[in-house]
């Protein structure tokens, strides 16, 4: 069943320069030329040895993707002053309370931090620019576990109880799957800075959900698209076994397929594997020109066992749920000249600058901005609606995502609100700009190239809209 929406008129404003080269992309997307004289074909095969033990020297990559950008972020735009804010001309007699379901736990757990403190970044502005209908707002946060668990369902009930207006996550899509009956049944927000799953798009939310990550309709066209770019003409996958994995892992085919390449294996894992022998067997068999792992923290004993096939890190493509830095956990060298995606624009120093003072040790920055959009977005949308329920601020969701004066943070576009101007705030995951369903409608898909430290560095970016 499709959500029903606010149906006021909106538009898509006008985007700022990008740092990055931009290409653009849709649903009708013109898929890119695989002109970069990538072999089809690899040399070596799996023999025995004396001892009877396996080797193979498979998927030998011939790869050449086009050179790095450079991972420039972009500045947030020109913020308002805290100090300069008019009060309210509507109050609450209670404050904005909203939750959070973030993973501390997991197998996204390394997700958890940047996108904690792009929560408690917003807080912290929103209140010093003297809150939302008179009140500081509040936020409490819970761990969301992941689906091995039931960690959601009781961090969920236990934020309901006190009453909140809205919540921020969960991250992983399967996760969400299980909450947000739950979340949107009791007139509640929920607001994910990283669920990616097609699915969400048509759920039945009672028009309560919204993300600041693009579906993977989106995503997956960027990386079959840029595969096929880097001369590609054989795909090997090995795939989580749920929503995100799955409609990740169909997006890429198709776009891989719709270039002229093909797919030549695609190997299912479930959460809680723990062995991937079988898989890794079957893709070097393969023997693809390039190799999508679609995962989350399972890549961590995936990636060696590709490596003690043969297979050269250059030929590996990882997605958001396991683009991360493993300097701690792989040896040195292991995945350099590997490629990864994260939807999201680079991350400008100012940004990592704000976020340092609420966790010096963030090392990550991995949907930080989206986390920091999620909150100013429902800040704004509840002064805009001047209530705290949760029906009231989905109403103005949309509209405050698009068309009008544009602005960058919450002193700035609360400033403008209460002078009587409407808003279009762009944030630091980009336009944002919510379509009737509660989907952004531009996103950056950034790319990233590990280096000899296995740390994903920023690379290109590529912009595309749904």
């Amino acid at each position: 069943m499709t959500a029903t929406r606010n149906s006021m008129r909106f538009g898509i404003g006008e985007s700022a320069p990008r740092a990055a080269k931009v290409a653009a992309l849709g649903l009708g997307i013109a898929l890119f030329a695989s002109g970069c004289g990538g072999s089809s074909g690899t040399e070596g095969g799996s023999t025995e040895t004396e001892a009877g033990t396996e080797t193979s020297a498979a998927a030998a990559s011939a790869l050449a993707c086009p050179e790095s950008e450079g991972g420039a972020g972009e500045e947030q735009g020109e913020k308002g002053d805290p100090a300069a804010v008019p009060a309210s001309k509507t109050t609450s007699p209670e404050p904005l309370k909203l939750g959070s379901i973030l993973p501390t736990t997991g197998t996204l757990a390394f997700l958890g931090p940047p996108e904690i403190a792009g929560v408690n970044l917003a807080v912290n502005e929103v209140n010093a620019a003297g809150g939302v209908l008179g009140q500081d707002i509040s936020i409490t946060h819970r761990d969301s576990g992941d689906t091995t668990t039931d960690i959601a369902t009781q961090s969920v009930t236990d934020l309901l109880s006190q009453n909140v207006s809205a919540i921020i996550g969960a991250a992983s899509s399967g996760v969400s799957k299980t909450v947000i009956n739950q979340i949107t049944g009791a007139g509640v927000v929920q607001f994910s800075p990283a669920n990616t799953s097609p699915e969400f798009t048509d759920w039945d939310d009672k028009g309560l959900y919204f993300r600041t990550a693009p579906s993977d309709v989106l995503q997956g066209r960027t990386l079959g698209n840029y595969i096929m770019e880097c001369g590609a003409q054989t795909v090997g996958m090995i795939t989580l076994n749920d929503s995100y994995g799955t409609g990740l892992q169909g997006n890429i085919q198709e776009t891989v397929e719709g270039a002229g390449g093909q797919v030549v294996a695609n190997e299912m894992f479930n959460t809680g594997d723990s062995q991937f022998s079988s898989q890794v067997d079957a893709i070097a068999a393969a023997k693809p020109d390039a190799i999508v792992l679609i995962s989350f923290d399972e890549a961590k004993s995936i990636v060696p066992l590709l490596v003690a096939k043969g297979i050269e890190a250059a030929s590996i493509f990882m997605v958001d749920g396991n683009t991360s830095d493993y300097s701690k956990d792989l040896d040195p060298g292991t995945l350099e000249g590997a490629q990864g995606t994260i939807p999201g624009p680079f991350t400008g120093t100012g940004f990592q600058e704000a976020l340092a003072t609420v966790d010096p040790a963030l090392t990550s920055y991995a949907y930080a901005g989206e986390s920091y959009d999620a909150v100013n977005l429902v800040s704004l949308a509840s002064e805009a609606a001047g209530s705290v329920e949760g029906s009231a601020i989905a109403a103005q969701l949309e509209s405050v995502s698009k068309e009008g004066t544009k602005c960058f943070d919450f002193a700035g576009c609360v400033t403008l609100l209460r002078n009587g101007e409407d808003i279009d705030y762009d944030g630091i995951s980009g336009p944002v700009s919510f379509d009737a369903k509660g989907d952004p409608t531009e996103a950056a898909i950034g790319i990233y190239k590990y280096d000899a430290d296995n740390k994903p560095q920023p690379s290109r970016s590529e912009v595309g809209k749904l």
